[in-house]
């Protein structure tokens, strides 16, 4: 994730495409009896199946309000760019607010558009020495013009600077309870923070968002 406040590196790849011709020979075979029979049936069987059954996965997805956004405090370059943006660069930056850009998974693309106007986030330190919750932001600007979730090219949305936690939240501490909630069914049991730690943006239950809150006014695990 590399956060600026002006898009300055386009990217442009040039595909180009070669199409093949196969030719086939097909044989039409008229049903039998017994074939019809079959069709029949299952075409009976079909209708009777629900919707639901049939259109499994189909669902609406679920809607988060919450957010846990990674990026990396310390200087690491790649392409000549240093990718480092902590929660103190984010502080520094002009009404303390920049472009949260360079996200190129699709999922974590779609979980940004996701996200409302007013929202909050944890900024997430990663790829660290210690890597953890620092800090709280919110969602202050959506672009208007998103990019399409089929294109290359990553969405952004601007966040503001809140405040850093009352203490740093270690992984290692965020772990522990994990583990434990994940036995007695806590609130941290499904964390998309140890289930899909891949994603640079991450969506968060409202019961998920304020237990790791509440942390920062608890002495350390």
């Amino acid at each position: 994730m590399k956060c600026t406040c002006l898009a300055k590196y386009l990217h442009t790849e040039d595909v180009t495409s070669h199409s093949k011709i196969f030719h086939f020979k097909v044989t039409v075979k008229p049903l039998s009896a017994s074939d019809e029979g079959k069709a029949s049936a299952f075409n009976k069987k079909k209708a009777a199946t629900p919707a639901r059954k049939r259109e499994k996965g189909s669902s609406d997805s679920p809607t988060y309000s919450h957010w846990l956004m990674k990026s990396e405090p310390e200087s690491r370059f790649q392409n000549g760019i240093d990718l480092k943006f902590g929660i103190e660069d984010l502080k520094a930056q002009p009404e303390q607010t920049a472009c949260w850009d360079g996200v190129r998974n699709y999922q974590a693309r779609n979980f940004m558009r996701q996200m409302k106007v007013g929202q909050r986030a944890f900024f997430y330190h990663s790829n660290c020495k210690e890597p953890g919750v620092a800090g709280l932001m919110k969602v202050r600007r959506i672009p208007t013009m998103m990019q399409p979730a089929t294109q290359a090219a990553p969405s952004g949305v601007d966040v503001q600077y809140q405040r850093t936690t009352g203490r740093f939240l270690p992984l290692s501490e965020l772990k522990r309870y994990h583990l434990q909630h994940r036995d007695s069914g806590g609130p941290l049991k499904n964390l998309a923070l140890f289930t899909k730690p891949r994603l640079s943006v991450q969506p968060l239950t409202a019961e998920e968002f304020d237990f790791i809150l509440s942390l920062e006014d608890k002495k350390p695990l």
